[in-house]
């Protein structure tokens, strides 16, 4: 009696999972959405950082969006010049063409410019540093100097500097926005390497009072925008703004009369120094 119950009860779990893997094949049949093959094999010639530089949230999404003709190979920004031709190739269709972005930081004071009010010493970040009294540094708006964005860099395109300012390494820099999250001052932007007139600095005191607290600093003194193209360059809240809608007006000439050198030029992909470390060596 024993064995039959069992045997009964092992028949009707079999039956019933039976039913239900039967039914399961059937709504996967009715309800599968079909990919692309391509797919598949765009993500596998694609680099798979998957740090969302392209606009999309990884490299699988652009994949698709390569797939459906929404997306261009050099779209992403991780690929070299090979690696694109590859999937372009693969594609059947034009590489494409597109303004190459970089991180930029909006400060030029380090240890050497900037006046350190008080000596930090917690947590060694540059998060952990801004809500202790903004990390001692006389400039609140400036660059804390405690390599945040160099650690988020996953690209190793940034280093700290000698005056414990980060550089940007331009051949490196896939505008990932890494950095960009990781500043607490919200220094990083990612600007398209065509916009070559920069302003390295956010502060929001002018004359001599922005001056004291760092060398480097834009005093608001308006040379920049008498020297540059009509309505290229306002002053606003004590510190010059570059309208880059205006591009186009942009020209080295605005950097010129710049007392402080915190208005610079740079040409394409080049190395973001630092004001100081430009006059020296035109010295």
């Amino acid at each position: 009696m024993d064995a039959e119950l069992i045997l009964r009860s092992v028949l009707i779990l079999g039956g019933v999972g039976l039913v239900f893997g039967l039914l399961i094949a059937l709504a996967n049949q009715k309800l599968k959405v079909w990919e692309d093959p391509r797919i598949h094999d765009l993500e596998e010639l694609l680099p798979g950082t998957n740090c969302g530089a392209c606009g999309t949230p990884g490299c699988h999404a652009f994949a698709e969006g390569l797939a459906l003709g929404e997306q261009e190979p050099v779209g992403c920004t991780v690929m070299g010049p090979d690696d694109i031709n590859d999937v372009a190739e693969y594609l059947g269709v034009d590489a494409g063409e597109a303004n190459r972005r970089i991180a930029r930081l909006l400060c030029a004071g380090g240890s050497r410019q900037a006046v350190q009010k008080s000596d930090y010493a917690g947590v060694d970040t540059c998060k952990a540093a801004s809500v202790v009294a903004g990390g001692g540094k006389g400039c609140t708006w400036g660059c804390l100097g405690l390599a945040d964005c160099e650690v988020s860099c996953t690209f190793g395109a940034i280093y700290m500097n000698d005056d414990l300012l980060p550089v940007v390494i331009p051949e490196l820099c896939t505008a990932c926005n890494d950095c960009v999250v990781s500043c607490p001052k919200d220094l990083y932007v990612l600007m398209p390497v065509s916009q070559e007139l920069i302003v390295q600095c956010k502060n929001l005191i002018d004359g001599d009072a922005a001056e004291d607290l760092c060398s480097v600093a834009c005093t608001a003194c308006g040379k920049c925008v008498q020297d540059a193209e009509s309505g290229l360059i306002e002053i606003q809240n004590g510190l010059a703004v570059i309208d880059y809608d205006k591009n186009e007006l942009a020209n080295p000439k605005a950097t010129s009369r710049c007392p402080t050198g915190a208005i610079i030029w740079l040409e394409g992909a080049q190395f973001q120094e630092s004001p100081s470390e430009l006059r020296m060596e035109a010295i």
